[in-house]
């Protein structure tokens, strides 16, 4: 019982770190494999994983399962990261909702801290990412976490305000300040003014959305743009939510807006 007992736990792990449809098309070759060419279905398997991080996860899990649990059939290795899916599926779904802080401490509530529930996101992030904000500036933290997922194989889908001038002011040139590492790793996005509504003097829109969503579970809303002073000097308030249908919708609601065309690519 040992191969099984290995082959259920390894399936377990790999479910939390890969997207439900990869572990589908990953089982969906196992079920269809007679087992009596490993390496063959290795490299089928292999090929049809599109990402590199995810396929490099997949193929260090076939190759201990040929390795220390061969004995195990293809159709139940199949079976275990259908279950281990499922399961993390259930998991995602039960629903926790934290309430996160900038600003002064009276000891009443313990807050989560805004700069800490953006990092918990960005590095908990498996396979996809949206960042949304007005304005970004001096934050070499989150730049650096979000450099850490991409090279994860984390889809990175950054949505930011537009530079323009604003009250005699230029607003904050928000591609610079995410860095050259973050924006050649994303797909940046950006609200453009012809497509905005405008009020009765003509005065245009703005995006003023501030949310970090990640691999559909995890969702941040906050009042708080990405900013060294939202981090640490203003009074800021958001939640946290982990699981539940949120984080998906709020994922999915982008993606429609990017293709619809209402934001496009910076």
């Amino acid at each position: 019982m040992g191969g099984y007992h290995l082959i259920a736990e390894e399936a377990s792990r790999l479910a939390k770190l890969l997207p439900p449809s990869v572990v589908e098309a990953v089982a969906a070759r196992l079920e269809r494999g007679d087992g009596s060419d490993r390496g063959s279905l290795r490299s089928q398997i292999a090929q049809a994983v599109p990402s590199p991080h995810h396929r490099s996860l997949v193929v260090a899990f076939l190759d201990r399962w040929g390795s220390e649990a061969g004995g195990v059939l293809p159709q139940s290795v199949a079976a275990a990261l259908l279950t281990g899916s499922l399961a993390e599926k259930g998991h995602r779904e039960g629903q926790s909702v934290e309430l996160v802080w900038t600003g002064p401490d009276v000891g009443v509530v313990p807050f989560r801290r805004t700069e800490q529930a953006v990092l918990q996101v960005i590095d908990s992030a498996g396979w996809r990412l949206l960042v949304v904000s007005y304005a970004v500036y001096n934050i070499p933290r989150i730049c650096e976490a979000l450099v850490r997922a991409a090279a994860r194989g984390v889809v990175l889908t950054v949505v930011v305000e537009a530079a323009e001038k604003s009250a005699g002011r230029e607003a904050y040139n928000t591609l610079r300040a995410l860095g050259p590492a973050v924006a050649s790793h994303s797909s940046v996005y950006l609200w453009p003014h012809e497509h905005r509504p405008r009020d009765e003097n003509g005065r245009a829109g703005l995006l003023h959305v501030k949310c970090v969503a990640g691999d559909g579970r995890w969702l941040f809303v906050s009042s708080a743009n990405l900013t060294e002073y939202a981090f640490t000097t203003n009074m800021e308030l958001g939640v946290l939510i982990t699981g539940g249908e949120q984080p998906a919708q709020v994922q999915a609601h982008f993606e429609r807006l990017v293709e619809t065309g209402v934001l496009v690519k910076a």
